[in-house]
């Protein structure tokens, strides 16, 4: 709270949930979710692109539905499971397997845009485990990339549905 006459902007005291921890933060009511994330909380995997919610970069899951943290103020994202490209790891914190198949793929170079496509990606993997290159092209119509041409980044969700068949999270694996 401020008090009258000041000059300080007004906060808000809000809670995120995000990669399954929560977080308190004091926030002004009109501070988008990517600024929150990025300044507020130090997670930096979350890109801010166009901030028109066009390229996809500031992709998270809000509860597990790829959405653009640019268009969303972080006050409306308190009851919702944040997940952000950090999240996207095994438990061991080994790569998860869509970052896996960046990696095995080549699916990025300047990697500005690699976030919002892994986040994206693992949300279409749950929705269609086994896409073919066509569906993956859908999966993937929604983020902007500027320096792959995109051929890679198609092998690289075809990759990572074979990880996730092939094996989980070393943790998981283990129980």
């Amino acid at each position: 709270m401020t008090a009258p006459g000041s000059t300080a902007e007004h906060t808000e005291t809000i809670r995120l949930r995000v990669n399954g921890v929560t977080h308190e933060v004091d926030v002004p009511p009109r501070r988008l979710l990517s600024d929150a994330l990025r300044h507020d909380l130090g997670l930096t995997g979350t890109h801010v692109g166009c901030e028109h919610g066009v390229c996809g970069a500031c992709t998270i899951l809000v509860d597990g539905r790829p959405t653009r943290s640019c268009l969303m103020f972080a006050i409306a994202a308190q009851e919702y499971e944040l997940t952000t490209v950090e999240g996207m790891t095994c438990p061991d914190g080994s790569l998860g397997p869509v970052q896996q198949a960046f990696k095995d793929c080549h699916g990025l170079q300047c990697g500005f845009c690699t976030p919002g496509f892994i986040t994206t990606i693992n949300a279409g993997l749950e929705e269609n485990p086994d896409p073919t290159p066509e569906e993956a092209r859908d999966m993937i119509a929604g983020n902007l990339c500027r320096c792959t041409g995109y051929q890679n980044i198609v092998k690289s969700v075809l990759r990572a549905a074979e990880l996730k068949r092939e094996h989980r999270c070393k943790e998981e694996a283990t129980q």
